[in-house]
């Protein structure tokens, strides 16, 4: 071997050290988040944990039809609009030349989440349809090629910042509209060929890398739609390292097929919460997440209200939709159940922030949270959906000494009046229930519940 030859192979062995190093380097600082102790786990968890409540936003194109096309009704939820009525791709895309929401207002929609009692909210930066609220350099079926041309997830996260709020985004990994997403919808005659589902990914790591690096800090990277592919096929693992190493802080949610920091049981709440497991449950306040403009099937405030309670008493977080319309509102019915909620909150939101999960069976009465006071104190909050007749409140199972009962209502905290028959604490309360919704008594006890 000559010695040109010699040198040219040491030059190629000394480059691909080089390029092996960097390749190490950059997995190495990748993987270095997950090494997390549970103390890091908790303080990174802890804002989210405290919340207990949070506003979901469902918006995009779809807030167009609201639910019908070419004049007829639409079957489900507004947001499948274009799949459950087997639209075309030539046929939903120019929804965007329409979409000019002149109403929107950023501070009034994060006024109403703060109002609420909510502490963070969670947008649809691109559903299903492909279509997405924020400007990206990577496709043209966005915010930017409306007639509105303004960076929606811009205002609001701006705005969230000045109200005290948490930033966080939804980001769908279907995608009806894009070439490469695969497979194609069964009623579509639009051909598959050529079509690369890694290609795909590609572009969804570029469209996430604009969302965590172009608008400050983000609480919560909310996936879904990750139901056709598992999590190889998504290179979930990939994916979920970029993203925290962008943003150690983010937490992230179970939909790219594994399960990351928490759970999210859907229009459901667990009987019993998911025992070690972070969990939320979304839900919506009538039949659908996107705006449709025929479906008047409202929640009550008193049925969202015990909804709240019993997710805090499962140690779970309620992430509480709204579907704004084409022109950048929130329904009014929607407006209306989320300041009856902020009203109750005000008064009792101690009883819902910052809490954990019940130590006891839910009574038949209502539910419990808890809260740890000091190492020798626990707080319980009896929350009473149907008032005792006898003006007896009846808290069974209890064995530790009972200090103190008020109603949380109570500025003066006036001290209720308590008695003992065995294992059963009877509390003595007024004929007339404080709130008629949801009473909280509060109730402090040494120890933690079941200590002597």
């Amino acid at each position: 071997m000559d010695n040109k030859w010699t040198k040219y192979v040491s030059i190629l062995a000394f480059a691909g050290m080089l390029v092996f190093l960097f390749l190490l380097t950059n997995i190495q600082a990748q993987t270095d988040v997950f090494q997390e102790t549970g103390q890091e786990r908790d303080a990174r968890m802890e804002w989210w944990r405290d919340a207990r409540f949070g506003m979901f936003i469902h918006w995009g194109l779809y807030s167009i039809p609201a639910g019908e096309w070419k004049g007829r009704p639409v079957r489900g939820v507004g947001e499948w609009n274009m799949d459950r009525g087997q639209i075309p791709i030539e046929d939903y895309e120019p929804l965007k030349e329409q979409f000019n929401p002149a109403m929107f207002d950023a501070d009034r929609w994060v006024r109403i989440a703060k109002e609420a009692g909510m502490k963070y909210i969670v947008i649809t930066t691109k559903h299903h349809d492909g279509f997405c609220l924020f400007d990206s350099k990577y496709s043209d079926y966005d915010i930017m090629a409306t007639p509105f041309k303004r960076d929606i997830m811009k205002e609001l996260s701006d705005a969230c910042r000045r109200h005290g709020l948490k930033m966080c985004w939804y980001h769908s990994i279907l995608d009806w509209h894009h070439p490469d997403y695969l497979p194609r919808r069964g009623w579509e005659t639009r051909t598959a060929e050529g079509a690369d589902y890694d290609r795909y990914i590609d572009h969804m790591k570029n469209q996430l890398t604009e969302l965590v690096t172009n608008y400050g800090e983000i609480g919560v990277l909310w996936f879904d739609g990750g139901w056709e592919h598992e999590a190889g096929m998504h290179r979930a693992e990939e994916i979920i390292a970029h993203l925290r190493n962008l943003q150690p802080s983010i937490i992230i949610n179970d939909r790219i097929q594994l399960p990351q920091d928490f759970n999210t049981p859907e229009q459901e709440i667990p009987d019993t919460g998911i025992p070690g497991r972070d969990w939320e449950t979304c839900m919506t306040m009538n039949n659908t997440w996107g705006f449709k403009k025929n479906d008047h099937n409202w929640k009550s405030t008193e049925d969202l209200l015990q909804k709240l309670a019993d997710i805090a008493s499962k140690g779970g977080n309620f992430l509480l939709n709204v579907g704004p319309t084409a022109i950048g509102e929130i329904p009014q019915p929607s407006i209306e159940r989320l300041k009856e909620m902020g009203d109750w909150l005000k008064v009792n939101g101690e009883a819902v922030y910052g809490t954990s999960a019940s130590p006891f069976e839910a009574p038949a009465w209502g539910r419990y949270t808890q809260k740890a006071l000091t190492d020798n104190i626990t707080r319980l909050y009896l929350h009473v959906f149907d008032w005792p007749n006898d003006e007896k409140l009846i808290v069974e199972g209890l064995s530790n000494e009972a200090k103190y009962a008020f109603f949380l209502s109570d500025a003066d905290r006036r001290q209720l009046g308590m008695s003992r028959n065995g294992n059963l604490l009877v509390i003595h309360v007024p004929r007339r229930a404080p709130d008629a919704v949801n009473s909280v008594v509060v109730l402090d006890i040494v120890g933690k519940p079941g200590e002597k």
